[in-house]
């Protein structure tokens, strides 16, 4: 019992000083009091009101009441809210510390976070190029040189440099120094990289291992007239022989008819070393490798080919866009990619400026009479979605002097006269196309790979291109194939390629009866220092 006095009277002191802390309520006016023989109901007489009456002055006086206590109590709200926010503005932000707090903050972080940081606001920019820092990363991940047989630590060779020398250099300085190095450094290892070359293509030899070290993708950048732009990212790829195929798909394509320009890009990680997952969010650099005009693109553009649901439109070099028939808007865009010097182009130009091929410094010989005409070698590849039609490699092409007209000297690969240089084309032919919805398959269009060597097994003209086989309406002069005949041509501003094929029936497939290639003397003069 004394226990449960105890925790009533605890209770009891409890209600006491919660009901002392609260704000004081208005209290009830007493109501007079009246004796036990007045409790009965008063007879009516002068000057009192009935039962019903006193009951509605008694709830008008509640009324009031309430209305006082809600004044009271909203009172009590915005003094409690005006305290919180009192609490909330007086909380720590980041933003708010002092800059050598956020200095320390920032030593703990890597490159790449240093990077994002940066694009917070214009304080954060200031401070994440802070020389202090960029410097310490710098001498970690590039030590001095070893000037004897004990190396100098991270520390020791701060301590070297001083404060004060570190900080004389213009903001950002040792950022640049340390992006510049690790641009250089993963360029070195991509050479090595792309040292072994195929004897039979002439071109290097682990160029997808190389695509796959470096991180390297492909965006088209698409511009409409007022200037905005539209990045499309990378959504599949194929490797081939000697190319590699690229394709954009989706829903998001902005309307054709504004767009004036499309930007081929290769894109690759900012810091190489610190791109474990490539992301399409970490910091990254363009390199432009070709642009295209898009305007008036059903007028100007050649069609090469259709079917039920897309028209497809050839831009050179190595450009296919793919039109919907209802609506006129972009379903897919592809591009193939030659290997010759595809690296290079894809990473060392910049977003702006496309990369400048070095010189070729000819080679001049004054015995062989007909230098320059002989001893090509050529590499052709046709292809399209995975499946290859023909590959194959010929050797020692060759040029008289005497077939050297209107501008070009003509090298016979495939002649029309020689039944056993004929080929045949494997598979059923046609350009497979996809997006996220439909696929399908345009008739007698593919693209085609050329690599063409000179005498010394060097590139001398290399185009991966999209390609389409035309009905010719030239009657047929050869008895051994019965069947339509097709003509392909492709020419660009070093050569033309010019090919006949036959429909042959009986076993559903084409033959290639003549390939001849077509060498414009102006590249020729340039490459070998000649004057035909």
């Amino acid at each position: 019992m004394a226990t449960g006095r105890g925790w009533i009277l605890q209770q009891h002191s409890l209600g006491l000083a919660r009901a002392a802390a609260a704000p004081q309520r208005l209290a009830p006016p007493a109501l007079p009091s009246r004796s036990p023989l007045s409790s009965a109901a008063p007879p009516p007489g002068p000057g009192r009101g009935s039962f019903a009456g006193r009951l509605r002055k008694r709830s008008g006086i509640f009324t009031a009441m309430s209305a006082k206590l809600s004044e009271t109590q909203n009172i009590c709200i915005q003094r409690h809210c005006q305290k919180t926010s009192m609490k909330s503005k007086s909380c720590p932000c980041i933003e708010s510390m002092p800059s050598e707090i956020l200095l320390k903050i920032f030593s703990y972080l890597d490159a790449v976070s240093l990077l994002y940081i940066g694009c917070v606001n214009k304080r954060f920019y200031h401070l994440a190029n802070d020389n202090v820092i960029w410097f310490k990363m710098y001498s970690s991940f590039f030590p001095p040189k070893r000037t004897n047989w004990k190396t100098n630590s991270v520390e020791r060779t701060a301590v070297l440099l001083s404060h004060a020398t570190i900080q004389d250099r213009e903001s950002g300085y040792w950022k640049n120094e340390y992006i510049l190095k690790q641009i250089a450094a993963g360029k070195t290892r991509i050479i090595q990289l792309l040292k072994p070359i195929n004897p039979y293509t002439g071109l290097p030899l682990k160029t997808k291992e190389a695509i796959k070290a470096y991180h390297l993708s492909w965006v088209i950048v698409l511009k409409d007239r007022n200037g905005k732009e539209h990045i499309i990212e990378q959504v599949d790829i194929s490797f081939n022989d000697t190319s590699i195929t690229v394709f954009w798909y989706g829903t998001n394509w902005p309307c054709l008819d504004t767009l004036s320009t499309l930007e081929l890009c290769g894109v690759t990680p900012l810091l190489l070393d610190q791109c474990k997952v490539p992301t399409k969010n970490r910091p990254r650099r363009r390199s432009l490798i070709a642009e295209f005009n898009l305007t008036n693109l059903t007028k100007v553009t050649t069609m090469i080919g259709s079917d039920m649901l897309v028209q497809l439109f050839r831009l050179n070099p190595g450009l296919l866009v793919g039109l919907w028939k209802k609506g006129n808007g972009i379903a897919f865009v592809m591009a193939s990619l030659h290997h010759h010097q595809l690296i290079e182009r894809s990473t060392l130009g910049s977003a702006a400026i496309q990369y400048i091929l070095p010189p070729h410094k000819p080679i001049l010989d004054d015995v062989d009479p007909e230098y320059g005409l002989h001893g090509y070698q050529l590499h052709i590849d046709m292809h399209s979605g995975g499946h290859t039609y023909l590959c194959g490699t010929f050797h020692n092409l060759f040029c008289r002097k005497d077939y050297i007209r209107n501008g070009y000297l003509r090298l016979t690969v495939i002649s029309i006269k020689n039944n056993s240089q004929h080929l045949p084309l494997a598979g059923k032919v046609g350009f497979f196309w996809r997006t996220d919805v439909f696929e399908g398959n345009v008739q007698n269009c593919y693209m085609m790979d050329v690599t063409l060597l000179d005498e010394t097994e060097k590139p001398f003209w290399c185009f991966s291109a999209p390609v389409y086989m035309k009905l010719s309406s030239k009657a047929s002069c050869l008895y051994d194939y019965m069947g339509y005949n097709y003509d392909l041509n492709y020419v660009d501003s070093e050569g033309k390629v010019h090919v006949e094929l036959v429909w042959v029936e009986e076993t559903k497939e084409y033959y290639i009866v003549n390939l001849v290639l077509y060498l414009s003397t102006e590249k020729v003069n340039r490459w070998f220092g000649t004057k035909y």
